[in-house]
């Protein structure tokens, strides 16, 4: 049976740092649940209620359409090692895009990357945990180089006309706001 938190305490907070990996789910009132794993180091902890991810370039972009219209969003995290633990955090999230005023300091938590389209600000009202036990054991690798180096190629130009291309749109067709004025 999972417990229930109002905040992330030391030990959620440490358990967190701990993983190399985490998933973010959102949802539009219609239309299709998104589920997307993250790495890198994309993500902190500001604080027992306050979540900052950023979101580099992908194929798609359905958590910003989905914020857009409806403003939930769940991030989970997963140990794939000898402590056996779900936990997943709750709450609402602000889109911060490269165009916004508050973009340079929240971006400034995170290595610079031509790759960041946005950063999400969560507001955490609800924290869970359960037992994981049935989660396999993963050894860390090491995290990819592939985005980098596509980013890389491609250059902060190359990479903003890909968003012009693939990126304004969620798969169900909502606007996701990344190139709006």
């Amino acid at each position: 049976m999972g417990k229930q938190f109002p905040r992330l305490d030391k030990r959620l907070q440490d358990f967190i740092e701990a993983q190399h990996m985490f998933f973010v789910a959102t949802a539009a009132p219609e239309g299709r649940v998104n589920i997307s794993p993250k790495g890198m180091d994309s993500l902190r902890v500001l604080g027992p209620n306050r979540i900052l991810w950023r979101n580099v370039t992908g194929s798609g972009n359905e958590t910003a359409g989905h914020l857009l219209q409806l403003n939930r969003m769940t991030v989970m995290w997963c140990s794939f090692t000898t402590r056996p633990m779900i936990l997943r955090a709750f709450g609402t999230a602000r889109t911060i895009h490269p165009r916004d005023a508050d973009w340079d300091t929240l971006n400034g938590h995170f290595p610079p990357s031509d790759g960041a389209r946005q950063i999400y600000d969560m507001a955490v009202d609800l924290v869970q945990t359960s037992c994981g036990y049935a989660v396999p054991f993963f050894e860390f690798a090491g995290d990819r180089d592939t985005l980098q180096k596509w980013t890389d190629d491609r250059g902060a130009d190359g990479v903003r006309r890909y968003w012009a291309e693939r990126n304004t749109q969620t798969i169900d067709g909502a606007p996701t706001g990344i190139l709006d004025p």
